[in-house]
């Protein structure tokens, strides 16, 4: 199935602060590196968007239409609507999910 794969505008602050902080703590070469890989990860999603699963945390809160796929160590989570899928965050995944996941839902 072929879809439209679109980024919120909160998805595409995270690609943008995770390549700060890869820049300013490591190199402008793996920021870049890092930063291509994770975009052309979500824009796999347009061939084979069913192939993520519901990440625990959104269980928790009932939410059981967000997937997620995996770039180590990065979740990256969508929603697939129609003939379309929208990103709407890409985290670390290192970090707190639940605390982040709920402090997005309740923007």
């Amino acid at each position: 199935m072929n879809c439209k794969v679109s980024l919120s505008a909160s998805a595409e602050e995270d690609l943008f602060e995770i390549y700060k902080y890869i820049y300013q703590n490591d190199s402008e070469e793996n920021a870049d590196n890092v930063y291509s890989e994770l975009r052309k990860k979500c824009f796999s999603l347009q061939d084979y968007s069913n192939r993520g699963h519901v990440p625990n945390e959104m269980v928790l809160f009932g939410l059981n239409d967000f997937l997620e796929i995996i770039h180590k160590p990065f979740r990256i989570i969508y929603q697939t609507i129609g003939k379309g899928i929208f990103i709407h965050c890409v985290l670390d995944g290192r970090r707190d999910m639940q605390k982040l996941l709920h402090e997005r839902l309740m923007r």
